[in-house]
């Protein structure tokens, strides 16, 4: 496979009929307003399919290249066989790393000095209030201990909408009802306890 980018007509470009993944109609929304702010964006991956070419990964920025009005599309083309190509269907949108909590909080300090952040949640993939949060968020170096006790450690983390529906599901079902506790330390204790499960 070599990673040569040509461009190619959007009228030969053809989806994957069991392409899995699928975003959400606000992120889609960013998407397409990156790729008009900036005219960029990743090239698609696309392998030869008669006369055509089958998008491997993309689907979502053809839909957004259509929608802008584009003629043709950055391609990278691959020559996978269909078997190769159900592996990275099934894995291309889920190699994702995680964030590195003060390294994400410098970009976002940066960019909110040249940009407000109603503008910042257009065009990246969390709310305003998200953004100020995590603008504002300042981070212990160590967790702070006061009196030989130690306090909770913050644990922050980024996920998708669908992922956020089966946490929240499972936090409801695992947490506590006790009353002398705060929502906050039945959701930790909860989270704890799926973790152990996990563990065993």
């Amino acid at each position: 496979m070599k990673n040569v980018i040509q461009s190619i007509s959007l009228d030969r470009l053809i989806a994957h009929p069991d392409n899995p993944n699928r975003m959400s109609k606000g992120n889609f929304s960013k998407l397409v307003r990156n790729i008009e702010r900036t005219s960029l964006y990743e090239p698609l991956t696309v392998r030869r399919h008669g006369e055509n070419f089958q998008i491997i990964n993309g689907h979502h920025r053809l839909e957004a290249l259509k929608k802008l009005g584009y003629a043709a599309a950055e391609c990278v083309v691959w020559d996978v066989d269909d078997e190769h190509v159900d592996i990275l269907l099934a894995t291309l949108n889920r190699h994702c790393g995680s964030d590195i909590l003060d390294k994400k909080l410098i970009l976002l300090r940066r960019l909110n000095e040249k940009m407000q952040v109603r503008e910042l949640s257009r065009l990246l993939p969390l709310t305003g209030k998200q953004i100020e949060r995590l603008a504002n968020l300042k981070l212990p170096a160590l967790p702070v201990k006061a009196g030989g006790m130690c306090f909770a450690v913050p644990l922050v983390f980024f996920v998708n909408e669908s992922q956020q529906r089966i946490i929240e599901e499972a936090l409801s079902k695992a947490q506590g009802t006790e009353k002398e506790k705060t929502k906050a330390q039945r959701r930790s204790e909860a989270l704890t306890k799926i973790a152990e499960k996990y563990l065993k």
